[in-house]
């Protein structure tokens, strides 16, 4: 029983972020951490092996399997969003794709007035957090918690795309996360020895032996307890019972993009006016909650290949699914020991970008979104988004009940730039699968097909087809502007004794992946809290 225990620090939320956090705050033996997790443990084989996110992308044992509200700029579509219910979060569901955005992204951060965050200071907490496959220098660490490793398989669909992108003139990148991101080349993914790497296997397992460190799963929390303008404690559900903890010191908020802020607006911390309507009371009037959200949306090309070399092939058969999984008992690679994107590109569509805003991730598979599956033929795809999105959304209150999931409007498509830059991205992607040696494997076009081809057709295509990488960020944004949430340390503005640590802070929109970022985030809301960051 928790029930009216006392702790220092209180995490709220065992994805990326709050993994690093509560991991990091335990090594002092001197604190008292508690980390609570509404999901379970991360025990099941499919969490395990790499290409067990196909398994969990809609699983609702481990997966809070949301939906936003209708687009407008979507023809009234809805889309899923998968998010990890379970130890680790979207971290041990995703895709496990090691990307850090770029450069400019972090110090794009800085001049938004968040002092602190510039690429130069957030790349220690990146190299702190990693232990590189290919060894230490000016952008990469070694011997931190999370594996980043090659790929461990050899298709040749991945050369061909590589070698088809520079037939266009796009140069051969062999690290998107070093001097610079532009390119076409080889993902890297967070995978140790074949099997998945998330934030609970490399920070939460080896502090389980730590006697100050509590986790307890299966608990959802439901309020933040606040007096006299600090949080002291938090309300949560667990076992058929509700159970109130405490804290000395902080509460930190790392429920990610969608739960953070239905946290704090459940708290009585948002926007006045809407929360009064909800009939919430207000604790702090902080209009920012929720707004700013943003997210990675886009599509696919899938051909037909003319060679039974995909994983559609492979899972189409009973002795090839036998074949491969013994190859990856037997040596951990193959195509079930590789992240979701194998290979890939970051590019620059518009002239005004100045820097690659369009990436690609290319798949030796072929299938719909999340829980749609493979399709039953041999095929491949690119799926491609624009990285720096300008649509905004936000995220409201359904109601005062804590276990009403939110409004979740992402608003997609509805800016004129992200429209353009898809539009001259899937213009890229098929001169590129024109040209050899990508031509020599494709045996048609099979979405949307040869029969679209004018910007209003291959628009409309997106509209109807198209989807999210689930890289939603900016609900709680970092910055000094009247709409901000947290300060550049982090901290909730207008109250004490509370941080929010994950995706939500990101005032805009990181160049690719997420977890990466998270993991830094992690780290580095460590060093604030406990007092060794000068910044």
């Amino acid at each position: 029983m928790l029930d009216k225990v006392t702790f220092d620090y209180i995490v709220i939320g065992a994805g990326t972020s709050g993994c690093v956090v509560a991991s990091r705050l335990s090594e002092n033996p001197n604190n008292k951490v508690l980390l609570i997790e509404a999901g379970g443990k991360d025990s099941s084989f499919w969490l395990k092996i790499p290409v067990g996110y196909g398994k969990t992308i809609a699983d609702p044992k481990v997966n809070w399997c949301y939906e936003t509200e209708e687009n407008p700029s979507l023809n009234g579509r809805r889309i899923f969003w998968p998010r990890g219910k379970v130890l680790g979060g979207s971290g041990s569901i995703n895709g496990l794709m090691y990307i850090r955005g770029q450069a400019e992204d972090y110090d794009g951060w800085r001049d938004l007035g968040n002092k602190g965050w510039s690429y130069k200071d957030v790349l220690p907490y990146f190299k702190k957090s990693e232990d590189q496959e290919n060894g230490e220098d000016t952008w990469h660490g070694v011997g931190g918690p999370v594996t980043v490793t090659n790929l461990a398989d050899n298709n040749p669909l991945y050369d061909a795309l590589i070698g088809s992108a520079q037939a266009v003139g796009i140069k051969r990148n062999e690290d998107f996360n070093g001097l610079e991101q532009s390119g076409a080349g080889y993902y890297q993914g967070t995978i140790k020895n074949g099997m998945r790497v998330s934030a609970a296997t490399a920070y939460l397992k080896p502090a389980l032996q730590r006697e100050n460190l509590t986790i307890t799963t299966r608990s959802q929390v439901e309020k933040l307890i606040i007096n006299n303008g600090q949080v002291d404690g938090v309300r949560f559900f667990k076992n058929s019972q509700y159970m109130t903890v405490y804290a000395n010191k902080e509460v930190i908020l790392s429920g990610g993009t969608i739960n953070s802020p239905h946290l704090l607006m459940l708290s009585g911390i948002g926007d006045e006016d809407e929360l009064k309507k909800i009939g919430v009371g207000v604790k702090v009037n902080l209009p920012g909650v929720g707004k700013n959200l943003q997210d990675h949306y886009g599509g696919q090309i899938t051909w037909k290949c003319n060679q039974p070399i995909t994983l559609n092939d492979v899972m189409m058969s009973k002795w090839r699914q036998m074949k491969e999984g013994l190859k990856w008992l037997a040596l951990r690679k193959g195509p079930l020991a590789v992240p979701a994107g194998q290979a890939g590109l970051f590019t620059q569509i518009l002239e005004e970008s100045k820097r690659p805003d369009i990436q690609f991730l290319f798949q030796s598979f072929s299938g719909g979104y999340y829980e749609d599956g493979l399709y039953k033929f041999s095929g491949f795809a690119n799926f491609m988004c624009p990285i720096r999105p300008k649509s905004r959304g936000e995220i409201k209150l359904k109601s005062s009940n804590p276990k009403d999931t939110p409004l979740l409007m992402p608003n997609y498509f509805s800016h004129e730039y992200d429209r353009s830059v898809l539009l001259g991205g899937f213009k890229l992607a098929r001169e590129i699968a024109n040209k050899s040696p990508l031509k020599k494997f494709i045996l048609s076009e099979h979405l949307p097909g040869k029969d679209i081809n004018t910007d209003d057709e291959i628009l409309d295509y997106f509209r109807m087809n198209g989807g999210c990488v689930s890289h939603q960020v900016g609900t709680c944004k970092m910055g000094s502007d009247k709409m901000a949430v947290v300060d550049s340390k982090l901290r909730v503005y207008g109250i004490r004794k509370l941080r929010v640590a994950d995706a939500s802070i990101m005032p805009t929109e990181i160049s690719g992946n997420t977890n990466a970022a998270c993991l830094m985030i992690g780290e580095k809301a460590a060093d604030f809290i406990m007092n060794k960051s000068a910044n």
